[in-house]
């Protein structure tokens, strides 16, 4: 597997989730497990520009895949634009929901579906802030989804 651009080995145990993988054999502790079971969205990654869950995807699915966690969205020490629109926006409490919320954001942005606040909802309702942070969480989304349409497009 490929993760964040880096060639790393994926686990030996064939029953090991992308999520386990990433959090304890890689060090990348950004994806958060939270309800396990897919439910919250806290654990979303992307593999190959797609949202996955990671808690509900197996490593060895995706051994050839590019992976990006919220770890590889910032380049040369720049916070992503959608990193900094919530940054901006106070789209956080606690914060532990944060890294998926910002990855199910650039996906819904990057699929298209970021049109109007109604649209931002429905397409980050996988997404749970248990802080109720939402009214921020959709305004970021909006602000990132601007500050990308005004930049030239980014090259994974």
């Amino acid at each position: 597997m490929f993760v964040n651009g880096v060639r790393a080995d994926p686990p030996t145990d064939p029953r090991t989730t992308l999520l386990d993988a990433l959090r304890d054999h890689l060090g990348l502790t950004g994806t958060k497990k939270g309800c396990d079971r897919g439910e919250c969205g806290a654990c979303t990654v992307h593999v190959e520009g797609r949202r996955v869950l990671a808690c509900l995807t197996l490593a060895a699915m995706v051994e050839d895949a590019e992976i990006t966690t919220i770890e590889g969205l910032a380049r040369d020490g720049e916070l992503h634009p959608v990193q900094r629109a919530f940054w901006d926006n106070d789209a956080f409490q606690c914060g532990y929901c944060t890294s998926g919320q910002v990855m199910s954001a650039v996906a819904c942005i990057d699929e298209g579906h970021a049109g109007s606040d109604e649209e931002i909802r429905e397409w980050m309702s996988g997404n749970l802030c248990r802080c109720a942070a939402y009214p921020q969480i959709v305004a970021a989304v909006r602000a990132g989804r601007d500050a990308l349409l005004q930049q030239p497009r980014r090259e994974p």
